[in-house]
C-alpha cells in the first residue's frame, strides 16, 4: 500500500503534517474531508518497508493489559518510545516483546504509532489501527488508548464468560465420547468373543446385540476411515468457508440455526454496538466506523447490511433507516440508535445497547449451560444403558436356556 504525506489545517485552523498508508491520494484526501479538515497537500513518498512483519499473534487478553498500561504511561506524559521500550521489558509474551521492540525502532526513525502498528496487522487490527490514527490527529491518544483498552476488556470478559460456561458440557462430551469409544472398541469384542466361547452362534443374538457387535467389528477394522471421514469433513468445512459463498452460506446458518442461532446474533450485536460506539466515542467519523465495524463484526451477512447503511447514509440518509429494512437489528436498537442521531448522543447509546447485549448473552449462555448439562448426561445414560443392555441379554438367554434344561 502506497504511503503519503500530507498536510492540512484542523479544526482549530493549526497546520498538520505527518505520513500515512492509503489505497490511492483519493482515498486520503477523502479520509480528512469527512473528518472536517481543510487538505493542504497530499504527496506520495517511498516507504523504508511495506512488507508487514509477523510474530504472531497475540492473545487478546495481554493486549488488552498492554492497552492499559500504555495509556497509564502516556497519560503520565512518558515518550512513546520510552513506553514501548519499558512494556517491552515488562511483558511474559515473546510474541508482544518482539512487536514492542519493533514499533520503537520504527517510531524512534520518525514513524507514527498507527502506521508501525499496520505493519502487526495479525495482531493489530483495522479497529485498532483506526482508533490510534484518530487518537493521533485528534492530540488525544492517552483518551483513545483507555477507550481501546476498555473495549478490548470488555471482549475478554465476554469471551471468558462465554468459555467458562461451556467448559463443563465440553469435558462431559468429551468424557461420552471417550467412554463409547472404549466400551465399542475393547469391551463389545470381549463379550462378543465371550458369547462365542459358550456355544451361542451369531444368528442366535438379539437384535440389538448383533447392531452393536457388527457396529464394534466395523470400528475395529476400519477406525481409519472413521479418522479420516472425520478428518475430510472438517477440512471440506475449511475449504468452503474460505471462499465468499461459502462464508455466506454458513454465517446465515448461524444466525438461523435454533437454540444457537439467536445466541450468535445476540454476540454480534454486542460487537457492533461495542464497537461502533468506541468509535464513534473516540472522533472516527461514521463512515470510516461503519466500514470498520463491517469487518469486525464477526459476520459476513451482518457486514454487509452494515455496509449498505453505509453506502445510503453517504446519500443522506439517517443511520436507523437501513439498518432496519435489512431487518438483522431488532426494533429496540433501532429506536435507541433514531433517539442518538436525534440528541447527539449515538455513542451514548451505542454503548448502552453493548451492555444490555452482553448481559443478555451471558444469561442466555447460562440458560444454554444449565439445559445442556442434563440432557448430556441423560444422552450419555442413555448410550451407556443400551450398551450394557445388549451385552447382557445374551447372557440372559443362556440362563433362561440353561434353567429350561435343568427343569
Amino acid at each position: 500500500m502506497p504511503v503519503y504525506s500530507y498536510t492540512f489545517k484542523d479544526g482549530s485552523g493549526a497546520i498538520q503534517k505527518g505520513t500515512m498508508d492509503a489505497e490511492s491520494e483519493d482515498v486520503l484526501r477523502s479520509r480528512f474531508t469527512e473528518q472536517g479538515f481543510d487538505v493542504i497537500e497530499v504527496t506520495v513518498i517511498k516507504s523504508k518497508s511495506t512488507k508487514p512483519k509477523s510474530f504472531g499473534k497475540v492473545k487478546l487478553g495481554n493486549l488488552a493489559v498492554f492497552c492499559r498500561q500504555f495509556s497509564t504511561m502516556v497519560d503520565a506524559g512518558v515518550s512513546l518510545v520510552r513506553c514501548l521500550d519499558v512494556l517491552g521489558r515488562q511483558t511474559q509474551d515473546p510474541k508482544l516483546k518482539k512487536i514492542l521492540i519493533d514499533l520503537g525502532e520504527r517510531i524512534e526513525s520518525g514513524e507514527t504509532l498507527s502506521k508501525s502498528m499496520q505493519r502487526h496487522p495479525r495482531t493489530f487490527n483495522n479497529l485498532f489501527v483506526g482508533l490510534i490514527r484518530a487518537g493521533e490527529i485528534g492530540g488525544v491518544l492517552e483518551e483513545t488508548l483507555q477507550r481501546l483498552s476498555h473495549f478490548l476488556e470488555k471482549d475478554v470478559e465476554l469471551r471468558r464468560k462465554i468459555k467458562s460456561a461451556m467448559t463443563y458440557p465440553t469435558l462431559v462430551l468429551c468424557a461420552a465420547i471417550g467412554i463409547v469409544i472404549f466400551l465399542v472398541s475393547w469391551v463389545v469384542p470381549q463379550f462378543a468373543q465371550l458369547f462365542l466361547d459358550i456355544g451361542l452362534k451369531a444368528d442366535e443374538f438379539p437384535a440389538m446385540t448383533k447392531f452393536l457387535i457388527d457396529l464394534s467389528a466395523s470400528f475395529v477394522k476400519t477406525w481409519y476411515l472413521w479418522l479420516g471421514g472425520i478428518i475430510l469433513i472438517l477440512v471440506t468445512y475449511k475449504l468452503i468457508a474460505s471462499t465468499r459463498f461459502g462464508r455466506r452460506v454458513i454465517d446465515r446458518a448461524k444466525l438461523h440455526v435454533p437454540v444457537f442461532g439467536k445466541l450468535h446474533h445476540m454476540i454480534c450485536m454486542a460487537r457492533f454496538s461495542r464497537t461502533m460506539g468506541t468509535l464513534l466515542t473516540s472522533g472516527v467519523p461514521i463512515l470510516q466506523a461503519m466500514e470498520t465495524v463491517a469487518g469486525t463484526v464477526g459476520n459476513t451477512i451482518m457486514a454487509d447490511a452494515v455496509l449498505e447503511a453505509r453506502a445510503r447514509i453517504r446519500e443522506g440518509d439517517r443511520i436507523g433507516d437501513p439498518l432496519e429494512q435489512s431487518r438483522l437489528f431488532p426494533p429496540m436498537v433501532i429506536h435507541m440508535i433514531g433517539v442518538g442521531e436525534e440528541s447527539g448522543s449515538l455513542d451514548f447509546m451505542l454503548q448502552k445497547i453493548a451492555d444490555f447485549y452482553e448481559d443478555e448473552v451471558e444469561a442466555r449462555v447460562a440458560s444454554l449451560t444449565a439445559a445442556l448439562e442434563p440432557i448430556m448426561i441423560l444422552l450419555l445414560g442413555f448410550i451407556v444403558g443400551f450398551i450394557v443392555i445388549a451385552m447382557f441379554l445374551p447372557l440372559i438367554k443362556v440362563i433362561e436356556t440353561l434353567s429350561a434344561g435343568d427343569t
